[in-house]
């Protein structure tokens, strides 16, 4: 863990050496007590027997006669078909070796198969099929908005909230039934593409299911993205229908000049504000979500199922550069990608999931329809309402998270980074004695766990309360969409006492590649190979990475497997340069740089687009420091920048406003947050403070800015700058701030 400034000060001292001794006797004492206990209810020989069970295995071609995957036995039982193995040997000239996972495939994963749950539409029928009266999604009543003055005067809108509203299963499946229906009576044809363009939440889901029960292509647009990126993938797509929002209905009003083919909007309806459907284009129809499931159900039309190699969505990456691709992913991708996180994680019948990042985003779409598999009930949030302290709660409500009590959530790395830093900002702003108790207590775990024991003990005294933020029942946590820092992973787990489970995957990979062990212990790795596809790890001689460097291979990564996305929607130039077929399958070039370690597990230690060649020659991947640098407390964000003609990179730092303010005040600087952030002075304090972190990491000279400039603005997927899973948007940023690039170079 990465303790705040000032931490060691606080703790100089005869009554802190006192302290901490008396808390080691009674720990001893603790432990020799209720150590036999442990030993034979934690079993924990056992925990590290599996933490360091070989995960996936280099292989050898397969031959014609082995190239399908599984069969089913006449007995039903799922098998893999054996696969011809020789020994693989690496010799100097080698340039590329392929891993496959060598776990067998679930529970869940065997019955898909069994059942040929081969489809979006025949999954939600199974799990309706078998769970018709269990609860499915559910959205929480805003009972009311109200004026809440702060203690500076200003006026706040805050919600004031009830409980949770839920739907079965089979209430889902019909109202998807009916919407689909709806949308055929409105003339939507099967084939024939519609947008969903909405922020997380059920109707989002169901109108998606109601597509997939027509074998009408979704395609989906981050509600984030900027006006041109909206823009070009309508019109792209001919859509002439899109499913939006209340929230974005005024959004879209500017937009339809620009979209001449669309001439029908259904959107879903806020709680307590109606539409004023006044000033739309001319022609345009717009249309109530309950109107269109009024139409359904009074419809004719039959269902029209979808095959398995129909295409499901067009999903629109909010990608890190140039103009957003539309990925088509079809059912096989889809159902493909469930298996191997069905194999990958344990859900269990009485878990509860809460939604809030974007159902446009594949990784949240995969994770919400595993629930949906598993029959777990999703509660859908947002970042506004889901801790008791977020901006629309009003004071004496409680958040989302604090009512609906889930079990299983998602994130992304920079989310979990803000949790990390917020931890530390509250431990430093503890008393002494509290300081000493969380040092103490975080250790003594941390301890205990890499010799494979829990801590219940601990966890209930010391860090249910940092768990209670969450709703106190979080269990599983599984994240993905960038590198997770070692440090932030090793935190989360300890202070919030939840499993952090990091998994790799891509847009074209269907989120599907690698997924970490539940029995993992260590940090900063993103698993093996998933059930379902392999691994190939390929030379890239530009950056000097190869299979046959040691300790471990190293190379650029390529998955292939029937996760793989069909390709570019009308980009079939970068469709033949991305995608290729080989070994009887579908493969795809990610420009990621990993090494693979003796158990099969991945880690990510570069990018391809990431790596910039100094004037002397030197390479530096400009991800690999900021993922370093990031993990200093005085960093909320970092956009690293280098020119092949210079010979140091410079940087770009959103601060953390109180970190920043604490530093400048130590120097005697005493200026409100903006007024520091143009100050020369603040501006070298923060770049040495960055040089000790980068050489404490292990940066070399070279990698380390030589130069800083403090931006005031949090980068958000509102202004371009960030992808909506918050990756930098490199090119938009160094547009937006070209004169500071400029500025930290002349200097």
């Amino acid at each position: 863990m990465v303790w705040p400034s000032g931490m060691s000060r606080d703790m100089d001292g005869t009554g802190v050496a006192l302290a901490l001794g008396a808390l080691k006797v009674l720990a001893f004492v603790y432990d020799v007590l209720t150590y036999p206990m442990y030993l034979i209810l934690q079993r924990p020989w056992k925990i590290r027997e599996l933490s360091r069970k070989v995960q996936a295995t280099i292989i050898a071609s397969e031959t014609e006669s082995s190239k399908k995957d599984v069969r089913i036995d006449f007995d039903g039982a799922l098998n893999y078909a054996a696969v011809t193995k020789q020994a693989v040997t690496i010799t100097k000239d080698t340039t590329s070796i392929t891993y496959r996972s060598v776990q067998p495939p679930g529970e869940v994963h065997t019955n898909m198969v069994r059942e040929n749950i081969d489809t979006m539409t025949k999954m939600l029928e199974w799990t309706t099929k078998n769970f018709p009266n269990k609860r499915c999604l559910g959205t929480r009543q805003i009972l009311s908005e109200e004026d809440e003055i702060q203690p500076n005067g200003r006026v706040f809108k805050k919600y004031n909230m009830g409980d949770y509203k839920w739907k079965t299963f089979y209430e889902v499946n019909s109202l998807a039934s009916r919407f689909g229906k709806g949308l055929r009576e409105l003339g939507n044809q099967p084939l024939k593409n519609v947008v969903i363009f909405a922020e997380t939440r059920e109707e989002w889901m169901i109108a998606a299911h109601g597509l997939f029960k027509q074998n009408i292509p979704i395609v989906t647009i981050y509600a984030t993205l900027g006006d041109d990126a909206i823009v070009h993938g309508i019109n792209e797509t001919e859509v002439t229908t899109v499913i939006t929002s209340h929230d974005l209905m005024p959004k879209f009003k500017q937009i339809l000049p620009r979209v001449p083919k669309v001439n029908t909007l259904i959107y879903m309806p806020d709680q307590l504000k109606k539409l004023d459907t006044t000033g739309y284009k001319d022609g345009v129809q717009i249309f109530n979500f309950q109107e269109v499931i009024d139409k359904g159900s009074k419809s004719s039309i039959a269902e029209n199922y979808p095959t398995v190699d129909d295409t499901a969505i067009i999903m629109y990456t909010s990608g890190s550069t140039g103009v957003p691709k539309g990925v088509i992913l079809l059912h096989k991708n889809l159902i493909t990608t469930l298996k191997a996180f069905c194999d990958a994680t344990s859900i269990y019948a009485d878990d509860i999931m809460i939604g809030f990042l974007p159902l446009a985003h594949v990784f949240e779409l995969l994770v919400e329809s595993v629930c949906l598999l598993s029959a777990v009930p999703i509660g859908y949030s947002s970042a506004l309402t889901m801790i008791d302290s977020g901006s629309k709660i009003k004071k004496g409500c409680k958040g989302d998270a604090t009512v609906l009590r889930p079990t299983c959530m998602t994130s992304v790395p920079l989310i979990l980074d803000r949790i990390s830093k917020n931890i530390q900002e509250k431990v430093s702003k503890s008393s002494v004695t509290k300081k000493i108790i969380f040092k103490f207590a975080y250790d003594y775990k941390e301890t205990w766990k890499r010799r494979g024991y829990s801590t219940p003990m601990i966890d209930r005294i010391v860090f249910n309360p940092v768990r209670a933020i969450l709703g106190g029942r979080v269990r599983l946590l599984l994240t993905g969409g960038a590198p997770l820092s070692p440090e932030t992973h090793e935190q989360i787990n300890n202070c919030l006492c939840v499993k952090v489970i990091q998994g790799y995957g891509l847009t074209e990979t269907c989120s599907s590649a690698t997924v970490q062990s539940n029995y993992d212990m260590s940090f900063g790795r993103v698993g093996a190979a998933t059930t379902v596809c392999d691994i190939k790890l390929v030379n890239w001689e530009e950056g000097n990475y190869r299979v046959t460097d040691k300790p471990y291979p190293r190379g650029e990564i390529i998955v292939g497997g029937d996760n793989i996305s069909a390709g570019y929607y009308k980009l079939p130039d970068k469709t033949n340069e991305d995608f290729f077929e080989a070994d009887g399958r579908r493969w795809f070039k990610t420009g990621d740089i990993c090494e693979i370690h003796e158990d099969g597990v991945v880690k990510i230690i570069d990018r391809k687009k990431d790596l910039v060649k100094l004037q002397a020659g030197e390479y530096v991947s400009l991800g690999k420091v900021e993922a370093e640098l990031k993990t200093s407390p005085l960093v909320d964000n970092i956009c690293v920048y280098g020119e092949s003609s210079k010979d140091h990179c410079v940087a770009l730092v959103v601060p953390n406003q109180q970190q920043l303010i604490d530093l400048a005040a130590k120097k005697g600087y005493t200026k409100p947050f903006d007024e520091l952030c143009k100050t020369p002075e603040v501006e070298k304090l923060v770049l040495q403070e960055l040089a000790d972190h980068g050489k404490k990491n292990k940066l070399e000279k070279f990698e380390i800015p030589a130069a800083v400039k403090l931006v005031t603005e949090v980068w958000s997927p509102d202004m371009g700058l960030v992808t909506a899973a918050f990756k930098l948007k490199r090119k938009d940023i160094q547009e937006r701030y070209k004169s500071e690039i400029n500025r930290m170079y002349a200097s």
